[in-house]
């Protein structure tokens, strides 16, 4: 039949239908001669699309179906096929799931047949039934084939549904047995005298010992040796040895079918170092006297699996009673959490988020937080003696130890990763725990879990979800001080020991443990509602408080809100259902200062921690009419300002929360990556609430006097980081005052008002109160400190035209109207454009001038004993130097680029680049000084509550800063010395572009 060109055929369009990509490639392998007899057959192409990829199926297929030996086998397979739905789905589930099983059918054309048989013993087999299936492999290369051939049962009966992921693992782990076994006997056969001379047992560890093995995992073993009646032992050990090795490299070792598997010995007594086979009591003698906590914990899985199974059985009972008196161990919890968090921390950075087994949320966690509270709670109930993960994950839960609800999600979510892993190895049958990036492959994962809609987005959402449980979960058990109190007393004891639990809290970083409990004692007793509440939530907050660098801080805090707000409903329901607000509140209890002594003043403020629009800063436009509506509801003066002051307090609490949060991350949100973007923020939003608090100010000041209008129309001119909108945490208000008198005022009286209101302005934002204090600095203005603190506009003209200097042109670069008259600040600006943009740019005796004050600057304006190169404002490389090169830029060029006519420093920056007068590098280098700058500079607020332009010196708040800048601990090195490599090669910049000829 042929097809209209331009017109695709109806076969196609059916493949596309079935689920197959790449559908012409699809109908070529269908007219392969054979498949000759079924291609036209509709029951196979719907089996091929019930595949998780029918493209790999069907290419798979006609690889297997050319291997046969002669057309005769070939048409008992496609006969079989078409026939027998057992074998179809098994046979097609396998080939559109394994890529590397499908390369085994090539190779072995006739293994096919093990998937016919639809017997009972055929469903779920176990060591027995495995062993049968080996018994004929007489070498290496023999037991690899038989290996792969039973893996492809197992597989098979995975991927159609027969059997769950718990029994999958479990049949893994028989056939692992069975190899073992199986590899003995070889290496038995090839040294028959080194046979008779010893007895050797293999124990068993880790997922094969626990009975969930992988498809694709190292075995660990641990060898037992005695000698037989009548032999040295000595010699029965090198015998033994010789009989392990021997056992290891014939499943370890590649042959023309690959390798079955790793043996790993590693678990053993002193690791790579220590001897491959031990007797019994020198295992015991290491196991009284040297073992670490981690290797009672690996015994957990312990289990004889091949060999002489009555020495494994006694090496099993004699080291059982010494796993289970491990939790009796002096930091026994700090050392298995050290253990997990090692693990986590050797994570490549590119593969943490991809990483199933090892990342936060990972199979681990699960694995550690189970076997934690095996190891402190099984040895006085042997119902949690069991080496399967979620066996004793339920025993858990049956006994109390977890709650049932904690224990079902953790169920549903380990099952669903491990199935994951299953079939991420099962594809190509490597080791492998991460999860695959292209499109294609997580369409074929998706499909192979059943799911079909939208397979890589389900994926993607399902796994997410989980991987949350499982850390919100696996970190509530993790870091539960009860955990190390109850790991400390002697079997039947019930009582919290304070002993344990402070040095559970020591290890967890609080520096004054005896307080931490006197807190949690507080918080956590009683039978109140909000205690029930405050006990559920603590040991999550725990680790989050752990997870900074001042948990005390955050733990105190804590209970501070707390007694505050303990009785009011709406607190205690923000922290038990919003998921965000008691993670948002311990990141910014613990972070510093500045932030919980916001919050601490006004507690009710906790609540924008907990709204989705909460953290997000509130615009000059919706802050100035509120506090105008505050201001107008005052009696006085003072209230008024008190108002605006306490608006102002609760958006600098909002900016600096956000700002944190931003900064550390969260489980639902990583750190922000941009940093010039939280820069940008902090700044905007300081300086619009100044703004507002200014605006409101003024208004009090006027009404107190003058009711609505003031004798003189007046305006507040924003200069510095404020007209720039920059403003850090701890800046002050750096502003010019002008005024013009009123039609028929007279000049002297219009003077003495405006002077009035700014005293009286100054005088309300620095009253004693709860609130933070709003400086306002003057000394921008004409003659400085000397010159008059307002002037009306035409005297700003007269001076400006007669006694301007130049570095007073270069401040009004920044100046833009905050408050007041809108009229009277838009013609301010209107007189000092010129000025600051001069129409011919700057001469050379200008350029001379600003060089030689910026270099007067730095020889005399820097701090007695500061560093150069830390210090973030006058320093090396630190905002000074960036932003006069750029605003010399500004004043030689604004009169012919637009763009730098801007009194935000990093936009006039990308303007000078887009305008050719500065190179990417150059920017990119001069940008990234002033971000870290200005960044250290909020840090250094965030965490000492009050400001500094240089590093602190204390140990735990130069951490703090580090935190806060995304270095985590033990980084404050890598710190100081990335910002020192900044700010040089800022500093080569500003000494080519301000101090040469550029």
């Amino acid at each position: 039949m042929t097809t209209v060109p331009g017109r695709r055929s109806s076969t196609f369009t059916r493949l596309l239908r079935h689920g197959f990509i790449d559908a012409a490639a699809a109908e070529r392998l269908l007219g392969a001669p054979a498949l000759s007899g079924v291609r036209g057959d509709p029951v196979l192409l719907d089996a091929l699309g019930a595949t998780a990829d029918p493209d790999l199926a069907l290419h798979g297929l006609v690889r297997l179906a050319e291997a046969q030996p002669d057309d005769q086998h070939r048409q008992a397979l496609l006969a079989t096929l078409t026939t027998a739905k057992p074998l179809r789905d098994r046979l097609l589930g396998v080939l559109g799931t394994s890529e590397a099983l499908g390369d085994h059918l090539a190779r072995h054309p006739l293994d096919w047949q093990v998937l016919v048989t639809y017997e009972p013993t055929d469903l779920h087999p176990g060591v027995a039934e495995f062993e049968r299936d080996l018994a004929a492999a007489t070498d290496p290369v023999s037991l690899r084939v038989a290996y792969r051939r039973s893996l492809l049962a197992i597989a098979a009966r995975d991927v159609c549904g027969t059997t769950d992921v718990a029994e999958t693992a479990a049949e893994l782990a028989d056939l692992a047995t069975a190899t073992l076994r199986a590899a003995l006997a070889i290496a038995r056969t090839a040294a028959p005298e080194d046979a008779a001379h010893c007895r050797l047992a293999v124990i068993a560890m880790g997922k094969c010992g626990g009975h969930e093995l992988n498809y694709v995992s190292d075995v660990d073993v641990i060898f037992v040796g005695e000698a037989v009646d009548g032999v040295d032992e000595r010699q029965a050990l090198q015998a033994a040895t010789r009989l392990a090795s021997h056992l290891m490299r014939i499943c370890s070792e590649t042959t023309v079918e690959g390798a079955i598997w790793p043996v790993d010995a590693n678990l053993r007594p002193e690791g790579r170092n220590g001897p491959l086979v031990r007797t019994l009591s020198s295992h015991l003698a290491y196991y009284q006297r040297w073992a670490k906590t981690w290797e009672f914990q690996a015994l957990l899985k312990a289990r004889p699996v091949a060999g002489d199974i009555e020495l494994g059985t006694a090496y099993i009972e004699a080291l059982a009673p010494l796993v289970w008196q491990a939790a009796e161990r002096e930091n026994f919890v700090t050392d298995v959490q050290k253990m997990r968090r090692r693990v986590v921390d050797n994570i490549p950075l590119a593969h943490v988020d991809r990483e199933l087994k090892l990342g936060p949320g990972g199979l681990r966690d699960v694995e550690f937080a189970v076997q934690l509270l095996q190891l402190v709670h099984g040895r006085s109930d042997t119902a949690l003696r069991s080496g399967k993960t979620l066996d004793a994950l339920a025993a858990l839960a049956a006994g109390g130890y977890v709650g049932r609800a904690d224990a079902a999600q953790l169920d549903a979510a380990y099952r669903f990763l491990r199935a994951m892993e299953h079939r991420i190895q099962l594809y190509r049958l490597r080791r492998t725990h991460l999860v695959p990036e292209g499109d294609a492959d997580l369409r074929r994962l998706g499909r192979s879990l059943g799911l079909r809609t939208d397979p890589v987005a389900e994926l993607n959402r399902e796994w997410r979800r989980h991987a949350s449980v499982v850390r919100r979960l696996h970190e509530k058990l993790f870091y539960r001080p009860l955990l190390d109190a109850v790991a400390q007393l002697a079997p039947g004891e019930i009582r919290l020991s304070a002993e344990a639990a402070g040095e559970r809290l020591e290890a967890l970083g609080y520096a004054d443990p005896a307080a931490a409990l006197r807190h949690l004692e507080a918080l956590s007793s009683g039978v109140t509602r909000k205690a029930a509440i405050q006990r559920t939530l603590l040991p999550v907050l725990l680790g989050w408080f752990a997870d900074s660098a001042d948990p005390d801080a955050g733990l105190l805090g804590f209970r501070k809100v707390s007694d505050a707000l303990g009785k009011t409903p709406w607190y205690l329901r923000l922290l038990r259902d919003e998921g965000a607000a008691a993670e948002n509140l311990a990141r910014v209890l613990s972070a510093g200062r500045l932030a919980p002594d916001l919050l601490l003043r006004a507690p009710e403020a906790v609540a924008i921690l907990g709204a989705p629009e909460g953290l997000e800063p509130r615009a000059r436009a919706h802050l100035e009419p509120e506090i105008l509506a505050a201001v107008g509801r005052a009696d006085t003066a003072e209230q008024a300002v008190a108002a605006a002051r306490g608006v102002r307090r609760r958006e600098l609490f909002r900016t600096a929360a956000a700002d944190i949060i931003a900064s550390y991350g969260t489980e639902e949100a990583p750190a922000h990556a941009d940093a010039g973007a939280l820069v940008n923020r902090v700044g905007q939003a300081v300086s619009d609430l100044n703004a507002a608090t200014l605006a409101g100010a003024l208004r009090a000041a006027v009404r107190a006097e003058w009711g609505d209008e003031l004798p003189t129309r007046f305006a507040v001119i924003g200069m510095g980081r404020f007209g720039g909108h920059e403003l850090g945490y701890g800046s002050d208000a750096d502003v010019l005052f002008v005024h013009e008198p009123r039609d028929g005022v007279d000049e002297q009286e219009a003077a003495r008002a405006a002077n009035r209101v700014v005293a009286e302005m100054r005088r309300l934002l620095q009253l004693p109160t709860a609130d933070p204090p709003l400086p306002i600095d003057a000394d921008l203005r004409p003659e400085g400190r000397n010159g008059p603190l307002v002037r009306t506009l035409k005297s700003y003209e007269a001076y400006y035209r007669r006694w301007s200097l130049v570095w007073e042109s270069q401040a009004l670069l920044r100046a833009e109207p905050m408050a007041g008259d809108e009229d009277l600040g838009r013609r301010f600006i209107e007189l000092i454009d010129p000025l600051r943009y001069p129409a011919k740019g700057l001469d050379d005796a200008a350029v001379r001038e600003i060089r030689r004050l910026k270099a007067r600057m730095e020889t005399e304006r820097l701090p007695r004993g500061a560093d150069p190169t830390l210090h973030t404002k006058l320093g090396r490389g630190g905002l000074s130097d960036v932003e006069w090169t750029i605003q010399l830029l500004q004043m030689r060029h604004a009169h012919e680029v637009p763009g730098l006519r801007t009194t935000s420093t990093r936009k006039a920056l990308a303007a000078a680049c887009e305008a050719g007068l500065i190179s990417e590098r150059y920017t990119r280098t001069l940008d990234e000084a002033w971000v870290l700058a200005t960044r250290v500079r909020n840090g250094v607020m965030l965490v000492r509550g009050r400001a500094g332009d240089t590093f602190p010196s204390d140990g735990r708040e130069l951490a703090a800063v580090g935190r806060y800048l995304g270095y985590g601990p033990g980084h404050v090195g890598e710190m100081v010395d990335g910002y020192r490599r900044t700010t040089r090669r800022a500093r080569a910049v500003v000494e080519d572009l301000f101090y040469g000829t550029a």
